[in-house]
Order: C-alpha cells, then sequence, then structure tokens
C-alpha cells in the first residue's frame, strides 16, 4: 500500500513588456512527512510549524491528497537584520485505490498535522467463515 508523492509542477513564467511589482512571489516548501503503515490503514504526519487550522487546506481530487499550509507573517516592525522567511507549505500524494479518501481524518497539534488514511473496505484483510459439510 505504498504511496508516492506527486511531483511539484514547473512554474512557466509568462514573459510581459513590463513586470508587475506589486505582489511578492509566494514560496512553498515541501513539508517533511512520516508515513506508517497500521492495520487500518495510513497514517501521515507532517511537520507545518507556524500553520493555523484558518490556514491549512487538505484535500483529496482525482487520487491525489494536497496538503497546502499558509503562514501570514505579523512583523512587529521592519527587520533591520533577517536570517530567515517564513514560507508556505505545499506537498501533494498520489494514492491508490485502497485508501478509502472519504473516511480520511486531519488533525493539527503544535505544528504537526496527522493524517489517518483508512484502508478501503475491500482492501481490508477478512477472514473467511469454514463450513463443514
Amino acid at each position: 500500500m505504498a504511496e508516492k508523492t506527486v511531483a511539484m509542477p514547473e512554474v512557466q513564467e509568462e514573459r510581459t513588456v513590463q513586470p508587475e511589482g506589486t505582489r511578492t512571489r509566494e514560496r512553498y516548501v515541501a513539508p517533511p512527512v512520516d508515513i506508517y503503515e497500521v492495520a487500518e490503514g495510513l497514517v501521515v504526519t507532517a511537520d507545518i510549524p507556524g500553520v493555523t487550522q484558518d490556514q491549512l487546506e487538505v484535500r483529496v481530487d482525482n487520487h491525489v491528497l494536497t496538503i497546502h499550509g499558509h503562514v501570514l507573517e505579523s512583523p512587529v516592525a521592519d527587520p533591520a537584520y533577517r536570517e530567515y522567511e517564513l514560507v508556505s507549505y505545499f506537498r501533494q500524494f498520489e494514492l491508490s485505490d485502497k485508501v478509502d479518501s472519504d473516511q480520511i481524518t486531519a488533525d493539527l497539534k503544535h505544528g504537526v498535522l496527522t493524517l489517518t488514511l483508512p484502508k478501503a473496505a475491500e482492501a481490508k484483510p477478512r477472514k473467511i467463515a469454514v463450513s463443514v459439510g
């Protein structure tokens, strides 16, 4: 029941006569994840510090699980010197048919997103009763 990461699409820039300087380009990093296979399915944990529940989007579309966390920076003042920059998180995984995408649950606690991906009913092992004839 191995899942695989979907490669991030390369952004193609359109060439214009004058570049627009009013918006900054948003950057993304792929959050580090751990994937565990348990009897009931898969458990995915992703580190997304700085993301709150209202800044997080987790969705499944065409067997692709998408994690998108937007970090809002609220500086106290303009920094005189900066060594790091807060960036948003983006990661996608292609799911197999063995995952019941309607039953996926998500929990966000202390910057760690935990997703539970249960196995589909037809993928779960079942015991077959043997009758004596």
